[in-house]
């Protein structure tokens, strides 16, 4: 395959209506979304690789993913939710599946772990230990509390949706200031990923800010396929070309898309 097909979507989702839902579920999807269904259409768009993102709706059961990613025979890798008591044989467990991650999806959550807890953070220390990442998603402004507290564990982080800064601040959030502030760390990357979820003009501002300040190195794209509560008018054509808009130049689309995707989620570079 040559190198220049080496891409990777770093945000997608496989479900099945049949699975069985975790306490509390916020939505309930209503149709399948098959592993099948998303390797044709990374063949069909000349993408390499993927991920596969915990839908918070199946809670901690990651079996459905699990099976994924052992079907697509290292096309893809995956992040978790997990226990914040999982130990640490399990999480190593975990990535000798292809996983490479947990994930914390708090987003419109009234009620909301303590992540400075000494569970959640031996989590993060054990997560930084297998060099894995943790992804979260949240609102902007409590990510302005979290963020702090889970890079002093020394773990890499990747934030979800441009951070989701609250559209009253806009850029000026302080979640998203503390983003821009944190690419110094070198231990933390954010996802151009589902305008729909933040607003096109809102996205457009976050993309030029964070591309500014953290460079394409630290940029990362991902479809949210299958765009769960917000299908209609997607396509996976359009969420590409939103990329074309918020990122000008070719160079800096191909390593958003290629060497900044494959090296933290440990994709195999180009020979």
């Amino acid at each position: 395959m040559p190198s220049q097909e080496l891409r990777v979507d770093t945000h997608s989702h496989i479900f099945r209506r049949d699975l069985p839902l975790s306490p509390g579920h916020r939505h309930a999807p209503q149709y399948d979304a098959t592993l099948q269904d998303y390797l044709k259409l990374l063949d069909a768009h000349n993408i390499a690789y993927g991920v596969l993102t915990a839908p918070s709706f199946l809670g901690t059961d990651n079996r459905h993913l699990l099976e994924g990613l052992a079907a697509a025979n290292g096309r893809l890798r995956g992040t978790v939710i997990v226990d914040p008591a999982t130990p640490r044989n399990a999480l190593e467990a975990f990535a000798k599946q292809g996983v490479i991650g947990i994930r914390l999806n708090l987003f419109r959550k009234a009620s909301v772990p303590d992540l400075t807890s000494a569970e959640y953070r031996a989590l993060f220390e054990n997560c930084a230990a297998l060099d894995w990442q943790v992804e979260i998603y949240d609102e902007g402004p409590r990510l302005a509390r979290w963020l702090p507290q889970i890079l002093a564990t020394g773990v890499k982080v990747m934030v979800d949706h441009f951070g989701s800064p609250e559209p009253a601040n806009g850029v000026n959030c302080p979640g998203f200031r503390y983003i821009l502030k944190s690419f110094a760390t070198g231990r933390l990357w954010v996802k151009l990923s589902a305008r729909y979820r933040v607003g096109d003009g809102l996205a457009a501002e976050c993309a030029k800010l964070l591309l500014q300040e953290g460079t394409a190195k630290r940029l990362v794209w991902g479809s949210d396929w299958p765009w769960t509560q917000n299908e209609s008018g997607q396509s996976y054509a359009g969420c590409l070309h939103w990329l074309e808009q918020w990122v000008p130049k070719q160079s800096d689309r191909e390593t958003i898309l290629g060497a900044t995707a494959r090296q933290i989620f440990r994709f195999p570079e180009p020979l």
